[in-house]
């Protein structure tokens, strides 16, 4: 069974300070797991993690892991924003997008971060636009079947990103010839794996593709970036994997690759968002309603629009009613929230201890592409995010949206202001 990392009494406390549903943080957690993987990639002393944002934007989140050394990879104008905003600058930030619009490159550029091109029609866009700068990146679409041990892991070949192969040496010469001095090589094959076999076989590819690149351009390639991949075990019956098993298999490759081709001083990149924190978030919620039809249900007053992978993927979370850990689970559930959707399920046939109106229930492992990928429907309003910090205290790291925040994006107009809405609201509840 996954255990929390907070305990009934804490988040009692916790709940009379800051109302359900939100995400709460494990800061330990998050740091000693960053630790981890630094040491993991120890043997490398170029390595550094780039964060993807797009996981977890927040601040205060992205400041704890920027106190751990961890770089940042961003790929909007406003996760550039957020960046800068934290303190990222320079080869701090990787800036990997795709249908890149002009104004992203031109703050990338103005960031002097680390550009990863998707595409080779942006090198003529990027020099036309804010420049072509000294070190650049590529990212690299084998095609076909991406496959480990004829397990078939993803299909590149369907996939929207990258240079072709071809296009990876006609690329580079072009940028060559553009004044670029420092390359890098980038490559994402497969999501969500705990693998240990996955970042080594990618490594080879890229690093053989290096070594091809090198010897029919004469590029200088300083970094090969594994980018993420890496997942966590969702289920209580998976296997993690084995952090410091994949940089073993990695660091093989390298020394059987790179160093007999003289790049033994490339540095090692990683963008490993799910990893570094997916285990240590979870949305926590109350239990206020139970329905007995044709299934039993237990509504929640989070939904989908606080978590959308079990919605959208069918993805499993794992639940923990809180308090009844050691409780028999003989009571079938389906856990919902409140959407008018029929998939607004957070569990479907799930076998929990039986549950009471005023329950907390724990989501486990949304610390990543969770919060993110919240969204309005229904005029549903995201949570807030909590941090639990190491000493045991809590910080509010994103206040919960109020309607203000639903309708202030019609403050152009005289006739729908939020403060007659209110006004309205407020005579309404009088009478």
């Amino acid at each position: 069974m996954k255990k929390p990392f907070v305990s009934t009494e804490q988040l009692k406390e916790i709940v009379k300070k800051y109302p359900t549903p939100f995400y709460l943080y494990d800061e330990k957690g998050i740091r000693e797991n960053a630790r981890r993987l630094k040491e993991a990639f120890a043997w490398n002393k170029g390595f550094k993690e780039y964060f993807a944002v797009k996981a977890t934007p927040n601040p205060y989140i992205l400041k704890v892991l920027k106190e751990e050394s961890f770089g940042v990879d961003c790929s909007s104008y406003t996760e550039l924003m957020m960046a800068e905003a934290v303190g990222f600058n320079d080869d701090e930030i990787m800036f990997s997008s795709n249908v890149t619009p002009k104004e992203d490159f031109r703050l990338a550029r103005r960031l002097n971060s680390i550009i990863n091109l998707d595409d080779i029609t942006h090198i003529a866009l990027l020099e036309k636009i804010a420049g072509i700068p000294e070190i650049i990146s590529c990212r690299y679409n084998p095609g076909g079947v991406f496959a480990i041990d004829n397990d078939i892991m993803d299909t590149p070949q369907e996939a929207k990103y990258g240079f072709t192969r071809e296009q990876l040496t006609e690329g580079f010469k072009m940028l060559i010839n553009k004044g670029v001095k420092q390359f890098g090589l980038h490559s994402f094959l497969a999501s969500n794996t705990v693998a240990n076999e996955y970042y080594p076989v990618l490594a080879r590819m890229l690093f053989k593709t290096a070594v091809e690149l090198h010897r029919e351009t004469g590029a200088n390639i300083t970094f090969i970036n594994l980018s993420g991949g890496i997942g966590i075990p969702y289920r209580p019956e998976e296997q993690p994997a084995d952090i410091y098993r994949v940089g073993r298999g990695v660091r093989k490759a390298f020394e059987e690759i790179l160093v007999p081709a003289g790049m033994d001083d490339v540095a090692i990149y990683t963008e490993l968002g799910r990893f570094v924190l997916g285990p240590y978030g979870c949305l926590v919620s109350t239990v206020i309603h139970q329905k007995r039809i044709h299934k039993e249900y237990i509504g929640l007053d989070a939904c989908a629009a606080n978590l959308m992978r079990p919605a959208m993927y069918k993805a499993y979370h794992h639940i923990t009613v809180m308090g009844k850990e050691q409780d028999a689970s003989d009571h079938k559930y389906d856990v919902t929230g409140g959407l008018c959707e029929n998939n607004d399920k957070f569990a479907i046939d799930r076998m929990l201890p039986k549950i009471d109106i005023g329950d907390l229930l724990i989501i486990h492992d949304t610390g990543a592409h969770g919060f993110a990928m919240g969204y309005n429907y229904n005029g549903k309003l995201r949570s807030a995010e909590i941090l639990l910090k190491e000493n045991g205290e809590t910080e509010l790291i994103r206040r919960a949206e109020t309607p203000a925040d639903y309708f202030a994006t019609f403050d152009f107009s005289e006739r729908y202001k939020f403060a007659d809405i209110q006004e309205s609201k407020s005579q309404s509840q009088k009478t």
